[in-house]
């Protein structure tokens, strides 16, 4: 099932912000919107968005200063950032990426290629998340054969005791317990798996996502030449 991706924009022109919500809502993306800086930092926390198209020049606080404040933070450092800027000077594109953010675009720019930008932003985010899921998984079967690998020792040497007690009862109990625990890790460790995995889909279903978002009847034509 399609999931419409959230975009907040963050721009001091009205123009701007007006064209990116029609455009962007239109193909099926969920739009918020920020004037300045300091509004964008609460709109990330109530919005959460997929993807953020940040302006850098702008009143109050620039759009390097909320990527640096957004970086920090563990809740929000892994939203990518797409950065709009009037300057074209190589030293502040790379200073812009060394600080997080995934893409430079340089005004005036075309909707047609932001859009690619956008998609091509998501796609690789996606990508970067399927791997740590799968990443995550792997550890828990690693960490799950360790563990088992180690009580099964642990077993048969209780079943050695066993036969040589005088008192195979009781070590019996022990073992039963021991058992006990053990099938109790394994579920514990099923359910992370299954959770895990809740959150994967496949790549060829990924990649038609996001090529193709849901759209509404009255899409733009994405070859628009509208220049900013």
């Amino acid at each position: 099932m399609n999931v419409q991706k959230k975009i907040l924009i963050v721009d001091d022109e009205s123009i701007n912000l007006d064209f990116f919500d029609v455009m962007l809502t239109k193909l099926g993306f969920q739009v918020e919107m920020a004037r300045d800086g300091v509004q964008a930092l609460e709109k990330v926390k109530q919005f959460y968005p997929d993807l953020i198209l940040l302006d850098n020049i702008m009143p109050k606080m620039t759009g390097w200063e909320v990527t640096k404040i957004l970086k920090k933070d563990p809740k929000f450092k892994e939203i990518p950032i797409v950065m709009f800027s009037a300057l074209d000077d190589v030293k502040d594109k790379v200073e812009g990426f060394e600080l997080g953010v995934d893409d430079y675009i340089t005004k005036p720019f075309n909707f047609a290629e932001v859009l690619a930008r956008i998609r091509a932003v998501l796609r690789n985010r996606e990508l970067y998340s399927q791997i740590v899921a799968r990443e995550s998984r792997l550890f828990l079967a690693e960490e799950l054969s360790a563990d088992i690998k180690r009580d099964l020792q642990d077993f048969e040497k209780k079943l050695d005791e066993l036969d040589a007690s005088i008192d195979g009862a009781s070590l019996n109990v022990m073992v039963r317990k021991h058992i006990t625990e053990l099938n109790a890790r394994i579920e514990k460790t099923i359910a992370e798996w299954d959770k895990l995995k809740k959150k994967e889909i496949d790549l060829p279903m990924l990649e038609t996502q996001i090529r193709n978002p849901p759209t509404n009847p009255k899409s733009p034509d994405q070859k628009s030449e509208h220049q900013f």
